[in-house]
């Protein structure tokens, strides 16, 4: 199976900068979506009606703000929305698809933002969502992936020095996400590739991502059980759309 997921920035400007385009290209089984800012009557009708995939969104109250959504050629059994905290399912920020061999969650994670006025709201979702992933996990083999907003070691940024007080590489979200790794959840991405230079965030200031000066906050991540099924899991640096590049795993289930 090819999982792909993608923090579009945006699902209509994604798409007049080529989305379909990716979408045909790459055919993947499952891809999973984040920040797609459209409540699901704004999302161009070309992304809804595109053929052989099931389609879930879940938008953000908030106009034009966060919001997940899931493609999946496979029918799930059952798809939830959220992680039943009203303050961050109001953003729109999990979509969790089951299936028969395993769960698939799709998660925006929260920014703590310049200045870190939502630190503290993050560690929150993060603490959260790692209980409730830990819970699905209980019962069948969980596939997380997303846009986490935290380069997780050094290796994982271009500039770790500069960045160590800012959003995204604080030690409380370094902290919590060393404790994530060390209960056992794979990032399928060093599985595969150990040195640095990889990312897949840049910002669009300082012509970043044309000098690779990036961050790497977007992962596939794995419970356990299913390290040994994963094949391949890889960064697209080069599909162009939004400040983020798409990521992919492969795996056999």
């Amino acid at each position: 199976m090819l999982l792909m997921s993608w923090n579009v920035n945006g699902i209509r400007a994604c798409m007049r900068k080529g989305f379909l385009d990716f979408l045909r290209n790459y055919d993947p089984d499952i891809l999973a979506l984040q920040e797609i800012k459209a409540s699901e009557k704004d999302i161009p009708m070309e992304v809804k009606n595109y053929p052989g995939y099931y389609k879930f969104f879940n938008p953000a109250k908030k106009k034009g703000y966060a919001g997940t959504a899931l493609f999946t050629k496979i029918k799930p059994i059952r798809v939830d929305y959220g992680i039943g905290e009203e303050k961050f399912d109001s953003e729109g920020r999990v979509i969790t698809a089951e299936y028969e061999k395993f769960y698939f969650v799709n998660a925006y994670f929260p920014n703590s933002q310049h200045g870190l006025p939502r630190l503290d709201f993050k560690i929150e979702f993060d603490r959260k969502i790692h209980r409730y992933l830990n819970e699905l996990r209980e019962k069948k083999g969980v596939i997380l992936t997303g846009d986490f907003n935290v380069a997780h070691k050094e290796i994982d940024l271009a500039n770790p020095k500069q960045n160590v007080k800012n959003a995204g590489f604080t030690p409380e979200e370094r902290a919590w996400m060393d404790e994530f790794i060390e209960d056992g959840w794979i990032d399928t991405f060093r599985l595969f590739t150990k040195e640095g230079g990889h990312y897949t965030w840049w910002s669009y200031r300082f012509n970043a991502r044309a000098r690779n000066i990036g961050w790497r906050v977007d992962y596939f991540i794995v419970s356990p059980d299913l390290k040994d099924k994963v094949k391949r899991s890889w960064i697209l640096s080069d599909v162009m759309g939004s400040d983020h590049a798409p990521i992919a795993m492969e795996i056999d289930l």
